[in-house]
């Protein structure tokens, strides 16, 4: 599937001489969007190719990977388990928009603790999920494996060549890896994680096939689905300026980071950039209980 990309014609841009367009991932599916789209195409035909008809896999409470998860497996026909970081939404989910999304589409939830969650790639530990569930096909914590890299390389095409730079957000490396192996020769690819540490680089290095990228880590706000008022304004102000919506977890982030690099004036005039909306629009709902709790703007949908 080849989704649009949509050039951005703003005020900064023409003053730095930079181009950028934003390819729209966004618009695979309501649901199944983005980098998750990708991400589960090859591995829901290897989980047919081995005859499951469950998926297991894991996330937290606003995870775009869970409901992603669920919707496919709806619509595939299959069940599907999400085991989800912390016990504190374990009676009252309904509250969760992700989670009520996820649950309306067959997803049933195994909550457990933090700790007990940093055990989920231990063969313990998988073996204590099969007895409980029984037989499944397992899906990693954002869907990230060779399997996902093969489909998130699929994003680019032969008319992306043109672009020096590839910009995508960072969550679990994934995406990352399939652009990076997907890039030509003269273009970089940079990630922009939205948690905290450089521990994404050992992840993305398994994957990728070449060393034409590096992470920009500066754009976190303070780790995963953390955000401030200067990030809400910007995405609300995007979002008026171009008609793209950013999700608050991940593309908005990018965005705010390239838009920040372009006014320092890391990129040269005539760069052309080229970014990755990873869709995850659904998560909006969800961060603004938060920041209604926090007394701060909220994001316009």
């Amino acid at each position: 599937m080849i989704t649009p990309n949509q050039h951005i014609d703003l005020s900064l841009l023409r003053e730095k001489g930079v181009t950028l367009n934003i390819k729209r991932e966004d618009t695979i599916h309501p649901l199944i969007s983005g980098n998750k789209y990708r991400k589960l195409k090859y591995n829901l035909l290897e989980a047919e190719k081995r005859g499951k008809d469950t998926l297991l896999t894991f996330g937290g409470a606003f995870s775009n990977h869970i409901a992603a998860t669920a919707y496919a497996g709806h619509e595939q026909g299959l069940k599907t388990i999400g085991v989800i970081r912390g016990e504190e939404l374990e009676n009252k989910w309904q509250d969760n928009p992700t989670l009520k999304l996820a649950h309306e589409h067959g997803m049933k939830f195994h909550f457990i603790s933090r700790n007990h969650y940093r055990l989920k790639s231990e063969a313990s530990f998988i073996q204590d999920l099969k007895e409980r569930f029984g037989d499944f096909y397992l899906l990693p914590e954002g869907g990230s494996n060779a399997l996902a890299v093969k489909g998130c390389a699929e994003i680019l095409t032969q008319h992306d060549a043109k672009f020096d730079y590839i910009c995508s957000a960072a969550g679990t490396g994934g995406t990352v890896a399939g652009l990076i192996n997907a890039s030509q020769g003269h273009q970089t690819v940079l990630g922009f994680p939205a948690l905290k540490g450089n521990f994404l680089i050992e992840e993305i290095r398994t994957f990728a096939d070449n060393n034409r990228w590096r992470l920009v880590t500066d754009y976190h706000f303070g780790g995963y689905a953390k955000m401030d008022s200067d990030l809400v304004g910007f995405i609300n102000q995007f979002r008026k300026e171009t008609g793209v919506p950013l999700d608050p977890i991940y593309t908005g982030k990018m965005l705010f980071g390239i838009f920040d690099l372009v006014k320092r004036n890391v990129f040269p005039p005539e760069t052309q950039i080229l970014a990755i909306h990873t869709g995850g629009l659904q998560g909006i709902k969800g961060m603004n209980q938060i920041l209604k709790k926090k007394n701060l703007p909220l994001l316009e949908v």
